[in-house]
């Protein structure tokens, strides 16, 4: 999928939003300014979340009602940091998790994690692939 936008790229998420389901674990890959945050902003959309949709690079994640658990694991060096945390305690909640540059705590993800890519094209085109 090519979006021309940050409002198609949120709109392709909140369209994603409906395949998933309680539970899942959606690694979002992309470099830095990328669109990762804009995908997370349509995903809440999707699932019924009204609230304002912000980066938690510095608080690692934010709780959106136990319904969206989006993670920011930049700073993170390991698993075992996400782990002392309690960050690996909500892969196993009722929410969803979307975890960017979930790279750095590889060790520790649960199986069957879904992967969406997003690859900055120019200054506002995207390619998404869902895997």
């Amino acid at each position: 999928m090519i979006t021309e936008s940050a409002q198609q790229t949120q709109a392709f998420a909140e369209e994603y939003a409906k395949t998933l389901k309680k539970g899942d674990v959606v690694l979002l890959r992309g470099e830095m300014g990328a669109g990762k945050t804009e995908f997370v902003k349509g995903l809440a959309k999707g699932l019924g979340i009204e609230d304002e949709i912000t980066s938690p690079t510095y608080a690692y994640m934010n709780d959106y009602d136990g319904k969206l658990y989006h993670y920011d694991c930049y700073r993170l060096k390991s698993g075992a940091q996400a782990e002392a945390l309690g960050l690996c305690d909500y892969f196993y909640a009722d929410g969803i998790c979307v975890i960017e540059w979930a790279e750095n705590i590889e060790d520790v993800l649960p199986e069957n994690c879904k992967t969406v890519k997003i690859r900055k094209l120019d200054a506002n085109r995207r390619e998404i692939l869902s895997e």
